[in-house]
């Protein structure tokens, strides 16, 4: 006999190990109490009989084995397997069973099982759900038990309810499925095929109708394309005949019956009778016109006549003629035959089809896959343009007007370009005027010193030149030439074409312009000429400084020396340069490359920015004509104010609270005037004696001179010129800055 199993005795392994040494323990299974079976093996390491051991949790799919409840892990997670089921029909002679296809649903979140047949068009049996959702025992002798997902695989049987199904195939879910849990899959099998449906396709396929009658189901189409039309925009070109154009029209397909109507687009006074219709609504053959055909041709069914001897009595029944003899086909056009480029035959007619509507465009795409809709133009080809030739100007009036009296039977005014001299004419401190500064060219030495102020009006691109009074200068000045278009020179007086004017392109400093024979040499212009040609230096050239740089880059070789040129010129090396020393440095380097108009250009880029800071006598001035205006003499209590406030009594205030108090008391000064005011009276921590201040601004106490006025002759305000402009645009040159830009030099 064997020791008793106590500790410290060994376990004798030829024991016969029995069922009460299965270690249990109590588990739930798909939320269900019951008594499972222990993972680990026994006592001595090895397993018990009947017991066998579980997948580790990393074999099982999300959800099983671990603590999610299955109802949540496999919500919506199905096993769908394919069976059939073999039915014996012992009182029938022609078959002995029938196969019945099922499909198995098994749901895992709480091991139901479903079985649903299709049905089958006039099968005779009661088909749908064969056995609804609910769990299932197993057959006996193990009732006492469900099915799981365990007991399920392909190529093998399950039996409900005494009925076997034989599971031959599954879908790609169920089988993923069942190999991650483990299941070795069996390889899918086929299911064999009904006899009875076997016998009875047969003899379908050999019955023939004994009545006269041919099936011809159009009812299908009609409901599927009832009221779905595709629409093509056509063209047919019948000018190659006598009195014939290009005539557009509409072509309509009726998918309900294959039917087609044409309409015509009738373009306003064509000169036609409009009609409804083009070709009413019928089937179109593609070989028309097909000519005349004998009544009863024409048919969709032929039926033979036959009789029974010689009796003259008609027989019981009638034949179709299945062999159509003497039957004329006619094709039609259908949809496949209509597509864009596509040429068809209206009896006759050639009608190129060339653009169509959305809806026929989805039609294609999806029906035949056509991707490619390319549009051809409908429209006829431009005629060639006669050219009018027109009588030359004799003289009397200008040009524009003579031409208009050529053009129409009653002549119209000249239209000027009235959007143009909307933008470019002169508002607020915009005058849209370029003035420059010339000289009279000429050989006569009394005239050579007369200087003229010609001025470019961009709103209807007029010049008039002024000549500024200077007295004892034996010349009376004035207005040299009134406000006019000015001509090139050099074009013929008496021509058909319209003469050319003198253009804003072609003004710029160091040009020569001939206006009407005058010939005059630009000397300057002014800042506002000068910064508008900058801002539009695509239309001015010598204004543009890219254009100005990319010449002094050319002059690559001679960096080195230019850099010593200039730090000769400035000694003490302070990085700028005079216009004068700049102007001979650049024009010695560039040898007449550089126009006079574009060196300015380079010099004002890179000039030396000068204080602008207006004098305080003249805001002062400023100040007091507005006060006295507005008879403003409240200093003293703004004096008052300000000591209440100075707590340390330093007699100063920060600006911010002059600037507010001054705005308290409603001083009738402008914002940009008290600005500058108080800039001028603060001090480096910004700060402002306000005695100082407001006695500086009480008028009465310290008046301050009154501006005057500069008055001018009446010829002199006609052009407003206020004075001539410097010949130097800038006083100082940053040279530094242009040799790092032109040839990127840095500072040694």
């Amino acid at each position: 006999m064997a020791l008793p199993l106590l500790p410290g005795n060994s376990f004798n392994r030829n024991v016969e190990k029995k069922k009460f040494h299965k270690s249990q323990h109590w588990g739930f299974c798909n939320n269900v109490r019951m008594l499972v079976s222990e993972d680990k093996p026994g006592i001595g390491g090895e397993l018990l009989p009947g017991q066998k051991m579980k997948p580790k949790y990393s074999d099982f799919p999300k959800g099983v084995g671990s603590t999610t409840p299955s109802w949540i892990a496999f919500d919506k997670r199905v096993l769908s397997f394919d069976a059939y089921l073999e039915d014996e029909l012992p009182d029938k002679t022609q078959e002995k069973y029938r196969i019945r296809r099922h499909k198995i649903l098994f749901y895992l979140e709480d091991d139901t099982i479903q079985v649903n047949e299709p049905e089958l068009k006039n099968s005779g049996l009661p088909q749908g759900t064969s056995i609804r959702r609910h769990r299932i025992s197993l057959p006996p002798p193990d009732e006492d038990q469900f099915y799981t997902m365990y007991h399920f695989n392909i190529n093998t049987d399950v039996v409900f309810y005494g009925r076997r199904f034989k599971i031959y195939d599954a879908d790609t879910f169920t089988k993923k499925f069942l190999k991650k849990i483990g299941v070795k899959l069996n390889p899918p099998g086929r299911c064999p095929e009904d006899p009875y449906m076997k016998i009875r396709r047969e003899t379908l396929d050999r019955m023939e109708p004994l009545r006269p009658y041919e099936s011809y189901d159009t009812l299908k189409q009609f409901l599927e394309y009832n009221g779905k039309v595709l629409r093509f925009f056509c063209l047919w070109d019948d000018s190659a005949s006598m009195f014939g154009d290009r005539r557009e029209l509409i072509l309509h397909y009726f998918l309900c019956d294959d039917t087609i109507e044409i309409k015509e687009v009738m373009p306003p006074c064509s000169g036609r009778d409009a009609t409804s219709l083009f070709l009413r609504r019928r089937k179109l053959p593609k070989y028309g016109p097909p000519g005349v055909y004998q009544p009863g041709q024409i048919t969709d069914r032929a039926v033979l006549n036959v009789y029974r001897g010689l009796t003259g009595r008609p027989a019981d029944g009638y034949l179709l003629d299945k062999h159509k003899l003497g039957k004329v086909d006619q094709e039609f056009y259908k949809d496949s035959d209509l597509f864009i480029g596509a040429t068809i035959n209206v009896w006759g007619r050639k009608v190129l089809l060339c653009d169509c509507d959305n809806f026929t465009k989805t039609y294609y795409k999806t029906k035949y896959g056509i991707e490619n809709f390319t549009s051809i133009s409908c429209k006829a080809p431009p005629p060639p343009k006669i050219e009018r030739k027109f009588p030359p100007h004799n003289g009397f009036g200008s040009e524009e007007d003579s031409l208009r009296t050529c053009i129409g039977l009653v002549p119209t005014p000249h239209q000027r370009n009235f959007k143009k001299f909307m933008e470019k004419n002169s508002y607020g401190n915009i005058s849209n005027t370029l003035r420059f500064f010339a000289k009279l060219i000429t050989h006569k030495r009394v005239e050579r010193d007369r200087m003229f102020v010609i001025s470019y009006f961009l709103s209807d691109d007029t010049i008039s030149v002024f000549e500024p009074i200077e007295r004892n200068s034996g010349f009376t000045g004035g207005m040299f030439l009134k406000r006019i278009r000015v001509k090139k020179p050099g074009q013929e007086v008496f021509k058909s074409e319209l003469s050319e004017y003198i253009q804003a392109e072609d003004l710029y400093i160091g040009a020569r312009v001939n206006v009407n024979g005058y010939l005059f040499h630009l000397l300057n212009a002014d800042e506002y000429t000068l910064r508008y040609m900058e801002e539009n230096s695509d239309k001015f050239p010598m204004s543009s400084i890219e254009l100005v740089l990319q010449k002094l880059k050319e002059e690559q070789s001679k960096s080195r020396e230019l850099k010593q040129v200039f730090r000769n010129a400035d000694p003490k090396l302070t990085k700028r340069v005079d216009y004068n020393t700049f102007r001979d440095i650049i024009m010695t380097l560039t040898v007449g490359k550089l126009l006079e108009h574009e060196f300015i250009t380079l010099a004002r880029h890179y000039g030396v920015p000068e204080d602008t800071c207006p004098d305080m006598n003249i805001l002062m001035a400023q100040a007091h004509e507005q006060l006295k205006k507005n008879t403003f003499e409240n200093f003293e209590r703004l004096i008052a104010t300000c000591v209440y406030e100075d707590r340390e009594k330093k007699k100063v205030l920060p600006t911010k609270y002059i600037r507010r108090l001054c705005k308290s008391f409603r001083l009738p000064l402008t914002d940009d005037l008290l600005r500058s005011i108080l800039s001028g009276f603060q001090d480096s921590e910004e700060q402002i004696n306000y005695e100082l201040f407001f006695s500086a601004l009480n008028w009465r106490v310290n008046p301050m001179p009154e501006l005057q006025a500069v008055s001018f002759t009446k010829e002199r305000c006609e052009d407003v010129w206020l004075g001539m402009p410097s010949p130097i645009p800038v006083k100082y040159v940053d040279y530094f800055r242009l040799l790092k830009d032109v040839f990127g030099l840095v500072e040694e």
